[in-house]
């Protein structure tokens, strides 16, 4: 089966809310970088610190600029709305702009919402629900090709490496399609599981319906969720990787982290105990998988310092190393496709 698709309407204003740290703004960061042309602009609410580097409009001026969505692109710690956010959605609503998010809760629960968008006629859109009748995964082999990234932590930039990956492979010819597991992947591919709404006793049976059988020579570029070190979400982790039967896997990895964001006193495992920790659970069901790079985000590394901690990090696991927002991912298609022959 394919993955069942989420609909809204273009363009779209990214709403930022209150937040003060880039990494619950994610899903409006990923809006931004991927579908930058339907993208009106920023909505933040005056205590908000984040820049997602796009014209700050309010309501108004999004609805002149032809903004038909608000999408909620923030979100903090157990993916809930805060109150203070709830009026500028309702305007939002009443001003006929659908309201999409991709948050635990469902929109309808936030007071006024649901009445200011039947006013208007708006829709409110929730991403993050699964579809029904997911069955208990069987561990069954499946045709085709499979790539999962995993991360040494939570938003490490496991959905851009990718979607680049997908991207390159679809530039050499290589039939390939990007697999959503996670609200904003879902929102720029247009379709996916949220894996992390699946109730735990089906997740391997999502991520097998996520990435069915397919052609010999075709890659389904399957988006990671969490970490397999993560004290809090793992265990989405480990269904998605037990279920989606990677041929092989890159390592997503911020250099700057000592950390697990959020829980800071949990150390940030190195890459190599990610590497063994996936090929040792991931043999369960695909005997065969392997690492075939490591993805790194350089954004904030000194420029003068870049290309040194990439060659360390190249060194140290004997894998290409790149950021794929700076470098691009053909080092590591190039040792996919050497591992892997079409």
């Amino acid at each position: 089966m394919n993955p069942p698709v989420i609909q809204f309407s273009y363009p779209f204003v990214v709403f930022l809310g209150d937040i003060d740290s880039e990494i619950y703004a994610k899903t409006g960061f990923g809006m931004v970088q991927w579908r930058r042309e339907s993208c009106v602009g920023q909505l933040r609410l005056p205590d908000c610190s984040i820049d997602a580097g796009v014209p700050d409009v309010d309501v108004a001026a999004a609805r002149a600029a032809g903004a038909k969505s608000l999408i909620i692109g923030s979100a903090a710690v157990g993916g809930g709305i805060p109150d203070t956010w709830v009026a500028k959605l309702c305007e939002a609503a009443r001003a006929g702009l659908d309201i999409v998010a991709g948050l635990h809760i469902r929109l309808s629960a936030l007071p006024g919402l649901a009445a200011a968008a039947a006013a208007s006629g708006a829709r409110l859109v929730d991403v993050r629900v699964p579809p029904p009748g997911i069955p208990v995964g069987t561990g069954g082999k499946r045709t085709g090709r499979r790539l999962l990234t995993v991360g040494t932590d939570c938003a490490c930039g496991k959905k851009y490496t990718a979607l680049a990956l997908d991207q390159e492979l679809r530039r050499r010819g290589i039939a390939s399609d990007f697999r959503a597991t996670g609200q904003t992947g879902i929102m720029i591919a247009g379709r996916g599981i949220p894996l992390d709404a699946v109730v735990a006793d089906f997740l391997t049976g999502a991520a097998e319906q996520l990435s069915p059988d397919n052609a010999a020579n075709h890659w389904d570029v399957v988006e990671g969720q969490g970490s397999i070190c993560h004290p809090g979400y793992l265990q989405v982790t480990v269904g998605l990787l037990v279920g989606s039967q990677p041929d092989a896997f890159v390592v997503c990895h911020d250099p700057l982290r000592e950390t697990i964001s959020g829980w800071p006193e949990f150390k940030l495992p190195s890459i190599a105990e990610v590497i063994e920790r996936t090929v040792s659970l991931g043999r369960l069901t695909n005997p065969a998988i392997r690492c075939v790079g490591v993805s790194l985000n350089t954004s904030k590394l000194p420029k003068h310092s870049r290309q040194q901690v990439l060659a360390r990090f190249a060194a140290e696991t004997g894998l290409p190393c790149v950021d794929p927002l700076v470098d691009g991912t053909a080092p590591i298609v190039d040792r996919l496709l050497q591992e892997f022959p079409p």
